[in-house]
């Protein structure tokens, strides 16, 4: 089987590399050629995505970008699945996944957030006119099977196709090692991110100073730059290498979300993070995050500025409780959460796209 794997960004890209790129060397292992093609064409052109203005650079890359899409039609032929990880193309309508689909290749759709809402990041405002996020139910209806990330997205989904499986997006727990316990009087309250998820810190603002006026705490931030006043704060920059090492280096995760249509179509995956290196977590009830965290068990949950600061203090003052909670944590990314136990789900649906196509 010769599968074209159709994704919006290299490797560095959370959404690529969690649904693609780290199960590439497992399907090859089970026999399946596997050709990456991202969108955004190299390592440098992702670093500037997201930065403000640098309009020039971004579109020399995005003609570049384009260009190698196009050939991507031809490189199709060549193969016998196309699996197409949230859109082929980032502007207008899904022309490309059109023309995939008269080659006549069965199509994969995977999607793992709330794409089909109107987004854009800030960085790139100035096109927001030419998103579409209409196009996710047209490329649902192209696809032979579609692959979600959670349950709701899962009911979006099925209004538009018969074959949909929901995959959870899963944790390499061959590369995310359990840290090893710390001894220190400071705790260290962590965050790992992006610029779009950034803002979700400012509903526990208000907790954070409470429990900074109580205990000895640190808040590091990975993949952002945030400044609170009255809170000690260290801002690191997030890497691919150093990614594990910085979780590693948290006592406490956090992942505060509003509730409303874009965030229950997360995935979890900082929760999934955290509980991968043995962090306990303290999530926002919302979306999936209630079925990953089971609260009190193998972490908790806040809903209100009360319960941030009582669920914070109750483990800031155990740390066995905390070691006890990391622990529990680990084992259901193990069980349900982890490659070893998604890859049999992937390899199923491809098998199922190869042996029916349109």
């Amino acid at each position: 089987m010769r599968i074209l794997f159709i994704v919006p960004y290299p490797i560095q890209g959370p959404s690529s590399r969690q649904r693609v790129w780290q199960y590439i060397p497992h399907l090859e292992a089970a026999g399946i050629q596997c050709t990456v093609r991202p969108f955004v064409c190299c390592s440098r052109f992702y670093k500037v995505l997201y930065k403000p203005r640098r309009y020039l650079e971004k579109a020399s890359y995005f003609l570049v970008s384009t260009a190698n899409r196009i050939l991507d039609l031809l490189r199709a032929l060549r193969h016998d699945l196309i699996f197409i990880q949230r859109e082929a193309f980032p502007y207008g309508p899904p022309i490309f996944e059109k023309l995939l689909a008269r080659l006549g290749k069965p199509i994969i759709y995977d999607f793992d957030d709330a794409i089909y809402l109107p987004q854009a990041s800030k960085a790139n405002k100035l096109f927001i006119f030419l998103k579409n996020s209409q196009k996710t139910k047209e490329i649902i209806r192209l696809s032979q099977q579609v692959i979600v990330g959670n349950d709701h997205l899962k009911e979006y989904a099925i209004r538009y196709s018969e074959n949909v499986t929901m995959i959870p997006t899963a944790i390499d727990t061959d590369r995310y090692l359990i840290s090893e316990p710390r001894s220190s009087d400071i705790v260290t309250l962590g965050w790992i991110g992006s610029h779009s998820t950034l803002p979700y810190l400012n509903l526990v603002e208000t907790a954070l100073r409470q429990l900074s006026k109580r205990y000895d705490i640190l808040l590091r931030i990975v993949g952002g730059e945030y400044h609170l006043e009255g809170v000690q704060v260290d801002n690191r920059t997030w890497s691919l290498q150093d990614e594990v090492s910085h979780l590693q280096s948290f006592d406490i995760g956090l992942m505060p979300l509003l509730d409303n249509e874009r965030a229950r179509g997360k995935c979890g995956f900082k929760a999934l993070q955290y509980m991968a290196v043995g962090v306990p977590c303290v999530c926002s009830p919302v979306g999936v995050n209630r079925e990953i965290v089971q609260d009190g068990y193998n972490g908790y949950l806040a809903g209100n500025e009360d319960e941030w600061i009582e669920k914070f203090s109750i483990l800031i003052e155990s740390p066995d409780l905390r070691c006890k909670l990391g622990l529990r944590g680990r084992a259901t990314v193990e069980e349900r959460y982890s490659i070893k136990a998604n890859l049999p789900k992937l390899l199923t649906v491809l098998k199922t796209a190869a042996q029916h196509p349109l």
